[in-house]
């Protein structure tokens, strides 16, 4: 770990503010960076519990639509409150990469070159996580309540269409928003606050990376299953020791 690593620049303060207040005001962005980076290790939380008794998310999303459209069409109002918790997640990916980099590598009000370009990559990673999550609160409960009026023929049409779309959706959210963008903006954060930050959650953060791009095997033809969630569980664990790191950097100051 470099000398001075353990101290947040945060945001710089102009010459004019007093030590003390430059101080606190240090603090209570570090402090924010933190609890910020708890809710968002926390939140995914909600749709793992909420998604995994209504359609056993995310084990159940290379399911067909025989089993999946029935189970949305029962649980409706548990689907759309897990995917809009989960959409709240995708989207909060962008604020906490900003704020980690922000509070750990800001000198003189102006973020290094590799912070901007993870704060680049986390605002593609959360818009294409949103597009692929968006298909469950839209198209998928018309498709299930069409489902459960079908003929057998209309269902094979139904289930060529959901297939469509999820493979779709998927590809856009799942390999493109979290395995790509969202690790590459992993590795990215993970270079820019190396300085500030403890080896350990260096490390922890390469490793989340690397768990995080293993669903791109689908690419290749590979099943990578509910591979999606290692990757997510992964990234998680760093952001939730992130956040314990800077609240107890902030208690000891």
């Amino acid at each position: 770990m470099n000398a001075s690593a353990g101290t947040p620049h945060a945001l710089a303060s102009t010459a004019e503010d007093p030590p003390g207040q430059r101080q606190d005001r240090s603090r209570r962005r570090v402090l924010a960076a933190g609890l910020l980076l708890a809710v968002e290790g926390l939140l995914i939380g909600v749709p793992l519990v909420v998604l995994g008794q209504a359609v056993n998310w995310p084990q159940g999303l290379g399911d067909p639509a025989g089993v999946t459209l029935p189970l949305v069409a029962e649980n409706e109002g548990a689907v759309r409150v897990g995917y809009l918790a989960y959409l709240a997640y995708s989207l909060l990916f962008l604020p906490v990469i900003a704020a980690l980099v922000t509070v750990c590598t800001t000198t003189g009000g102006r973020l290094s070159p590799i912070a901007r370009v993870a704060v680049i990559l986390a605002a593609v990673s959360a818009l294409a996580r949103a597009i692929g999550i968006l298909r469950w609160l839209t198209a998928m409960p018309t498709l299930a309540a069409e489902w459960a009026e079908a003929d057998p023929a209309m269902r094979q049409i139904l289930a060529v269409q959901f297939q469509t779309l999820n493979d779709y959706g998927g590809g856009i959210g799942e390999l493109l928003g979290v395995a790509a963008f969202g690790a590459a903006a992993v590795v990215c954060t993970t270079i820019a606050i190396r300085e500030f930050a403890p080896v350990w959650l260096t490390w922890l953060g390469v490793i989340a990376a690397a768990a995080t791009t293993l669903p791109l095997a689908e690419l290749a033809g590979v099943d990578a299953g509910a591979l999606t969630s290692v990757g997510v569980t992964a990234v998680q664990l760093w952001f939730l020791a992130a956040a314990a790191f800077l609240i107890m950097r902030v208690g000891k100051r």
